[in-house]
């Protein structure tokens, strides 16, 4: 029984459409994380519809039929909502709610709501406010003239002008004063990471679910939030970790991937996103329970391609391995994905390990230079002491390009790590034409 203080779930019923493009199997497990999305949104879900279509239906995505089934299942279920599990037209989101006489959201809509609910901070509350007016603005009807409280009053609506489009300029000036807000975060964390730039940076990345904030916890001993939910971690988190004694890595818990992942997330939580495309190595976390782990995979390396961070080095990892009650799944997972790591982050399973082959993943993304540094450059020597690891010196004399004057010299060769490289190649354009004289010369 349902109390004042805990409230019944709203009920909702799940729709998919399988087309030409798709197989019922593909559409059934995508209901079947669209269930879980409404169920982290707080609803109860009772039914499922499903129809095969040769085309989407251009007024009401469903045929006439179907819509006619579903208004009758909603009446009879006494149901709160219906969730459509692809994203619907303006036009087809108005036929629908005046055809079954409910509530309606489409994936990207409860995508949306979900991010709404996990906000905590207020650089995330601002991106998912973001997101969420960029979506609704091409959905507008009467429900958000309480926007005018925010700004505007007597003298704000010009004259004949409808309220709709009084609506539509307060939400674009909403748009406007959000954006201006996340630049000026993003030049912050722009500034704030340029400072980290003395540490190799690690971000975890994966499916929503994978474990990533569990990995972290256990890592670095924070309390990030992780729980068995989508979307848990809405906000990067960094933390200073050892891999091994005096190897320090700055690792990232950033907000996790899903399929159908709405662009506009994307596009606003860039600030955020941005650790992922700034980092040194990616550790692409995955959940080795799931029986589509395969499709989640691929779903993350689309992912990151659109957001410019394909070619990152990176290292697979399977998490959750505890669970796996066939030791033969776990051996077939070895035999497919020989380099990948397995761990269970929860029982810390497969940590060491972990810890060893990242530091190695670093060190193979290390660049081996030789040059010839004048001892009269001491800051440069110190510099370079101070940031790579030097492999051989020699003291000799060496020779400027054309200069016939030999000066004395250190002769390094040097092992740079992956987030030095650009600086210490720049910083040693100068010393290219240095060449060591033979030792008969000197």
């Amino acid at each position: 029984m349902y109390t004042a203080t805990a409230p019944r779930p709203e009920t909702a019923i799940l729709v998919g459409v399988v087309t030409p493009d798709t197989t019922r199997w593909d559409v059934e497990d995508s209901l079947e994380e669209l269930a879980q999305l409404a169920r982290t949104a707080g609803a109860e879900v009772t039914d499922r519809v499903l129809q095969v279509l040769r085309r989407i239906h251009a007024a009401t995505y469903i045929g006439r039929g179907k819509v006619e089934e579903l208004r009758r299942l909603v009446a009879a279920r006494r149901s709160d909502l219906v969730i459509f599990d692809d994203d619907l037209s303006p036009a087809q989101m108005r036929n629908l709610e005046r055809a079954l006489g409910c509530k309606l959201l489409d994936r990207t809509g409860l995508i949306l709501d979900i991010f709404a609910r996990r906000a905590r901070t207020a650089v995330a509350k601002a991106q998912v406010e973001l997101a969420q007016l960029e979506y609704m603005r091409t959905r507008l009807t009467r429900q958000w003239t309480h926007l005018s409280r925010q700004k505007g009053g007597i003298g704000t609506k010009g004259p004949g002008e409808t309220q709709l489009e009084t609506d539509r300029r307060l939400i674009a000036r909403r748009i406007a004063v959000l954006r201006k807000r996340l630049e000026r975060i993003d030049r912050q964390r722009t500034t704030q990471r340029k400072q980290r730039q003395r540490y190799t940076r690690v971000s975890l990345v994966g499916y929503t679910n994978a474990g990533k904030s569990t990995l972290m916890n256990v890592l670095a001993g924070t309390n990030v939030l992780a729980e068995d939910r989508l979307f848990a971690t809405l906000d990067a988190t960094t933390r200073l970790i050892y891999l091994q004694p005096g190897k320090p890595v700055l690792l990232s818990d950033t907000v996790g991937f899903i399929r159908k992942l709405p662009h506009r997330l994307i596009e606003s939580f860039k600030s955020t996103l941005d650790e992922v495309r700034e980092s040194d190595v990616l550790l692409h976390l995955v959940d080795a329970t799931h029986p589509r782990f395969e499709d989640h995979i691929q779903v993350v390396h689309e992912t990151l391609a659109e957001l410019g961070a394909a070619d990152k080095p990176m290292l697979l990892v399977f998490n959750k391995i505890d669970r796996l009650a066939d030791l033969g799944l776990l051996q077939a997972l070895r035999a497919t994905y020989p380099e990948a790591v397995f761990i269970s982050a929860l029982r810390g399973i497969g940590l060491e390990e972990l810890k060893r082959r990242l530091q190695e993943r670093i060190e193979a993304e290390a660049l081996e230079l030789d040059i010839c540094v004048p001892l009269t450059e001491g800051r440069t020597l110190a510099y370079l002491y101070q940031v790579a690891d030097v492999l051989e010196e020699t003291y000799l004399y060496a020779r400027n390009g054309h200069d016939a004057t030999p000066l004395p010299a250190a002769k390094l060769r040097i092992r740079v790590p992956m987030h030095r490289q650009a600086s210490v190649e720049r910083l040693l354009v100068r010393f290219r034409a240095w060449q060591p004289l033979s030792d008969e010369a000197s």
